[in-house]
């Protein structure tokens, strides 16, 4: 016999097709297979009703009818997180934003573009460039990735050293809340102190209190001239004191910085086709990017020119600068090929830290002590943004430790590398969100103020629940074992 649940969700099926037409509503399971899988493998999705909406309309009145029923909705939209946050279970329904990807308006003059949640990121930055204008956010999975999904998780990238998270981007949001109503907050406006900052709560909210259908973001003027340089480093302290000289000797044009580890370099160049543009092997390396709009500026000389400064005070050992995009690109793939990398070079647990900028250098060097301590042969797979403070924080299994074995230490690292990074005033999160991943993880370094806070808003804005649950907050309304761990 069907339980009340499962008669609520086939009743609710049924109301889902008559409302929306039958190939809007997904319910077979090689079609459904798509939707539950996740970007790291360590949760599995088991959701047994997807819903694809072609407009905001039709995603508010598939809020309202589950909604009506008390059936739960989970956003997704490029399906891309790190974190299982848009993981659904087997009582709720997957609202995929995937048909939702115009672009309704981009105005060059306002410097704005308003687009909907189902476009995939590296299209809009397509349409911005033909426009002769730049969309600044820039990261790894920027050919799958969704503008809803960048706004729900406050996406960070390559570029938030110059242009800021997503948050800093977004000037209006359209969202479609948890009782089925649609909130147009699409305002292209640059100022706008006309109330509390609604659309500030829907950003890196992962979906929890509503589900954002369109964005109005900012634009900039497309850059004209770049230059890029890769270095060899004896430290992180080095990295710091060359970013400082960086930004004070090129007017503040680094759009980039990024600390890439030793281990990470090698490892891409063992298993990901990278080849060192340096002579020997460094402790440490980082790659700088300076952008203008300007035409006529000279950054290469720019960028050379404070390199030999850098190279006589001591804080680089070696030097290339690209003289061609071609050779930029193949700079650039050097950092993005170490996820991939890491991958095929064994087991890995990953930490996505944030501390204040100076204090960098002193994270990875307690924390490296640390894990080696508590488990010895163990590589530091340490890169990331270091620009704007974030450090991927990653440890691959030491050599032949059976994989599992190491996986299974997950928790034990956490532990201590969070534990470090929180005493330095360092967040557990800095650019990846909270998902399923770090639900429980998180309350332990909230205050009893702040977790008040945070349940007074999703009680006001999703009363019933019925929004994303399970994630960002402890106990919010859901059962987590209902998806299933993978990993």
């Amino acid at each position: 016999m069907n339980s009340p649940a499962d008669e609520s969700l086939r009743l609710l099926v049924r109301e889902l097709c008559d409302a929306l037409g039958k190939a809007r509503v997904i319910t077979e399971p090689d079609a459904l297979e798509k939707y539950r899988v996740e970007e790291r493998s360590l949760y599995r999705g088991a959701s047994r009703v997807v819903v694809v909406p072609t407009t905001v309309e039709d995603v508010a009145t598939a809020v309202r009818l589950c909604a009506a029923r008390g059936v739960a909705v989970v956003a997704q939209g490029g399906n891309t997180g790190l974190v299982g946050g848009a993981v659904a279970g087997a009582g709720e329904v997957v609202l995929s934003l995937e048909k939702l990807n115009r672009i309704r308006e981009l105005d060059p003059v306002n410097y704005t573009v308003t687009v909907e949640a189902g476009c995939v990121l590296a299209s809009l930055q397509d349409a911005a460039a033909q426009a002769g204008c730049l969309f600044p956010l820039s990261l790894g999975a920027e050919g799958s990735c969704t503008i809803g999904g960048n706004v729900a998780s406050n996406a960070g990238g390559v570029n938030v050293l110059k242009y800021g998270n997503t948050r800093d981007l977004v000037l209006g949001l359209e969202v479609v809340l948890a009782d089925g109503r649609i909130w147009n907050g699409l305002r292209a406006l640059h100022k706008d102190n006309s109330g509390y900052s609604t659309k500030n709560l829907f950003i890196g909210s992962e979906g929890t209190l509503g589900i954002v259908t369109a964005a109005t973001l900012k634009l900039f003027p497309k850059p004209e001239q770049s230059a890029t340089a890769f270095c060899a480093l004896a430290s992180p302290d080095a990295a710091l004191k060359l970013l400082s000289l960086a930004r004070r000797r090129s007017g503040d044009h680094v759009s980039a910085f990024e600390l890439i580890s030793d281990f990470a370099l090698g490892i891409v160049c063992r298993h990901s086709g990278g080849e060192n543009p340096l002579d020997g092997e460094h402790p440490w390396y980082a790659l700088i990017e300076l952008t203008t709009p300007r035409p006529g500026s000279d950054l290469g000389e720019t960028l050379e020119g404070f390199l030999a400064e850098a190279f006589e005070a001591d804080m680089i050992v070696d030097a290339v600068v690209a003289s061609s995009v071609e050779q930029a690109t193949r700079l650039w793939q050097l950092r993005e090929r170490i996820p991939e990398a890491q991958k095929r070079a064994g087991g890995s647990i990953k930490h996505d830290i944030s501390v204040p900028v100076s204090r960098v250098p002193a994270f990875i060097a307690e924390a490296s002590a640390a894990v080696a301590a508590r488990l010895p042969g163990v590589h530091v797979c340490a890169f990331g943004h270091v620009g704007d403070g974030n450090v991927h924080y990653n440890l691959t299994q030491p050599d032949g430790m059976d994989k599992q074995a190491f996986l299974d230490l997950w928790g034990d690292m956490n532990d201590i590398v969070h534990a470090i990074a929180a005493g330095m005033g360092g967040s557990i999160s800095a650019e990846h969100g909270i998902g399923l991943l770090k639900v429980e993880e998180i309350a332990h370094f909230r205050t009893d103020v702040e977790t008040d806070l945070m349940r007074a808003i999703k009680r006001a804005f999703d009363p019933q629940g019925l929004m994303n649950p399970g994630k960002m907050i402890v106990g919010a309304h859901r059962a987590k074992e209902e998806a299933t761990g993978a990993g």
